[in-house]
């Protein structure tokens, strides 16, 4: 009898207790993307409604002087008065950053259950990724979303433990005892008399 036969069963078990505790990590690691995003779109949306409302003073200020807002953003920009001139750009940046967020904001929120984690990537806000990330507060979603994505935590997490942990140190204690047994079998060459 080996001396590792009595611990069989106490690893066996701690291995089980193993299994468990990285399903349970992985479901709770990957069932934390749908919050995130959640609280990605929140905040996107406060950034989207304050780029709204710039623009839309002015596209005001604009239908003050009877031009579009376009028209008034080209004879702004073209105008002499380099700091003038530079208000031009500022209004286009408004422009340009609502129809930017909007188009983020309306193609997550219309992504489907598979396609959301590539779609957030595709158009995820650095800045505002970051801003949600220093606020974020965890939480367990009970939605079928949170669901799916748990399932796939715990897929993932045991397969990273069987594929990279323990299917190699199963392998390498394998080779380990064929050696060993190896070593054991040979016997060794008693000297023949012609070399008493």
């Amino acid at each position: 009898m080996r001396w590792t036969t009595p611990l069989k069963p106490a690893l066996g078990a701690g291995e089980s207790l193993l299994d468990r505790l990285l399903c349970v990590a992985g479901a709770v690691a990957f069932s934390q993307f749908p919050e995130f995003v959640q609280q990605y779109l929140q905040r996107l949306g406060g950034h989207l409604d304050e780029a709204r409302r710039q623009v839309a003073k002015f596209t005001e200020t604009a239908a003050q002087s009877n031009l579009s807002l376009p028209q008034f953003i080209d004879r702004t920009s073209a105008n002499t008065d380099t700091a003038v001139a530079k208000l031009g750009g500022v209004m286009q940046d408004a422009v340009d950053r609502v129809n930017e967020l909007s188009f983020a904001n309306a193609a997550i929120h219309d992504a489907s259950l598979w396609e959301r984690p590539f779609v957030f990537l595709r158009h995820v806000d650095p800045e505002i990724a970051s801003a949600t990330w220093e606020i974020y507060k965890p939480a367990v979603p009970t939605t079928t979303e949170g669901l799916v994505y748990a399932i796939v935590g715990v897929v993932v997490a045991l397969g990273l433990y069987h594929g990279l942990i323990k299917a190699p140190a199963q392998a390498a204690l394998r080779a380990r005892r064929e050696r060993k047994t190896k070593v054991s079998t040979i016997k060794p060459v008693a000297p023949s008399d012609s070399a008493r």
